[in-house]
């Protein structure tokens, strides 16, 4: 059977108002402004409202999506929201979505993947339009991680932003649209980058409070070391997939983790900077918000024109990896 091209016919952002400068953190922690801009090239970063959860995020980015990809939510048949700080165990921060946005016709999950959950939720939402099972499906990655930063470790309190970016797929003409997925993962390293409290493992007690289990933990040296080797290596096994070069690639747009882990990814790629879609410096790392976040802004931009080659890629804890080449 022939599979129906599925592409991104609709991007949308949302980012909280407030802005979390380096100077800011200065007051908080014992760093400075060069020491976090040579180490990270982050500049500043958007942290939501107290009223504001990954939802509220989600919905305002979802509506901007929804209305560039010229169709309404009750057309929607399925809602896929990539994330690691829900609104709550349960319901689904898609469910609570769903409802805001009325998308009544519509399905509703969560993804946990981490950074490479919006990654992983496209492949997901590609296959089910390609095989005939939906048409039109929303995938928003979103993220309010300043409730799990620690604010008082200054290794981890400088990376992390909030915000949402969301897409909704659709069919679209022949030599269009997705060519192809890399998604990975190695559990082996689950260590190094997580959340350790509030689970099964580990409920939520006074103890787990004290000791900060509720908040991210990063073995920064070891994840920085994964990051550099993985995105090159899952951007060119992407493009290989795709039948596709490194010379054929227009634009990349990479999880906003670390300048110097995007440029290691360039080298990989011999790709210039103008090439790569780069905004950490205004929002630091969203996590499942980087990439679609950054995608919204290339189109914005004008920096994506119909007929371009794109590489998406990113990692995150798991640990896991994802990327993928499209033809806009």
């Amino acid at each position: 059977m022939s599979l129906q091209p599925v592409g991104i016919i609709g991007t949308g952002k949302y980012v909280p108002e407030r802005i979390l400068t380096n100077h800011e953190l200065e007051q908080m922690v014992e760093t400075n402004d060069e020491w976090i801009v040579t180490r990270t090239g982050i500049r500043e970063r958007r942290i939501a409202d107290v009223a504001e959860a990954t939802s509220d995020l989600a919905y305002e980015a979802a509506k901007r999506a929804i209305a560039a990809a010229g169709v309404t939510a009750e057309e929607l048949d399925l809602i896929l929201v990539a994330t690691i700080t829900p609104d709550m165990f349960f319901p689904s921060t898609a469910c609570l979505l769903q409802n805001k946005l009325g998308a009544k016709k519509a399905a509703a999950f969560d993804l946990s993947a981490a950074c490479s959950g919006f990654i992983y939720g496209l492949a997901t939402a590609t296959n089910m339009i390609a095989t005939g099972m939906y048409k039109h499906v929303l995938v928003v990655g979103a993220e309010t991680l300043s409730r799990i930063t620690d604010y008082s470790d200054r290794n981890t309190c400088i990376l992390f932003g909030d915000g949402a970016g969301a897409v909704v797929l659709g069919p679209v003409e022949q030599g269009r649209g997705f060519l192809s997925f890399e998604l990975g993962a190695d559990g082996s390293g689950g260590e190094l980058l997580k959340v350790g409290g509030g689970g099964s493992r580990l409920p939520a007690s006074a103890a787990s409070i004290e000791e900060k289990q509720h908040y991210i933990y990063m073995a920064g040296n070891d994840v920085f070391k994964f990051a550099v080797r993985i995105m090159g290596s899952a951007a060119e096994d992407a493009l290989a997939k795709a039948g596709k070069t490194k010379e054929d690639v227009d634009l990349l747009v990479p999880h906003q983790a670390n300048i110097r882990i995007i440029q290691s990814a360039l080298n990989r790629l011999n790709l210039p900077e103008e090439k790569a879609m780069i905004n950490l410096d205004k929002y630091g790392n969203m996590s499942a918000a980087s990439i679609p976040v950054a995608l919204a802004e290339a189109v914005e931009q004008d920096r994506v024109k119909p007929g371009d080659c794109m590489v998406l890629v990113g990692f995150g804890g798991g640990l896991t990896w994802g990327s993928s080449v499209l033809i806009w």
